[in-house]
């Protein structure tokens, strides 16, 4: 059971990687992000909750065998609260939309200005997951404003 939990953390292997493991393995929420703007705004409200709170137990035991509060190696995190940043927002389903909110998302998370690093001050796993939800809630502002540009620019 701990190498299942390990490896979900780890994001099937993603976390692992040398080089901005974070990045990396938030690469998996971009699929995972895509295939729900496809359900209807509830399904997609629904399955994100679900999968943040499935999360926080994961990443606190992984956090727990790996003798750290958040290490850089889970990434299950990043991954289930990448879709945050387009939920409900079904023109993000658009390839340049999606690349620019991960961009903003990876900003967000990666500099932690307030109130991500006062979230991730949440103990347990909670604040493992809850500072990526608070990045992608605040990147969503940004996706949905954008958004809301392109169309006015499409529009004139």
């Amino acid at each position: 059971m701990e190498s299942v939990v390990m490896w979900l953390a780890i994001g099937l292997g993603t976390g692992l990687s040398p080089w901005a493991a974070g990045t990396v393995g938030s690469l998996l929420g971009l699929p995972l992000a895509w295939w729900l703007l496809g359900r209807a705004r509830r399904v997609q409200f629904a399955l994100v909750a679900v999968l943040l709170l499935a999360a926080v137990p994961v990443c606190h035991l992984a956090a727990e065998a790996l003798g750290t509060k958040d290490d850089g190696r889970i990434v299950l995190d990043e991954i289930v609260a990448f879709p945050v940043t387009v939920l409900g927002l079904s023109a993000a389903r658009h390839p340049a939309a999606l690349a620019g909110a991960f961009v903003a998302y990876r900003v967000f998370d990666a500099i932690k200005p307030p109130p991500v690093n006062m979230a991730e001050a949440v103990p347990g796993g909670a604040g493992i997951v809850l500072d990526d939800s608070v990045a992608a809630a605040m990147s969503w502002l940004v996706v949905a404003a954008g958004l809301i540009l392109w169309r006015r620019r499409q529009a004139s």
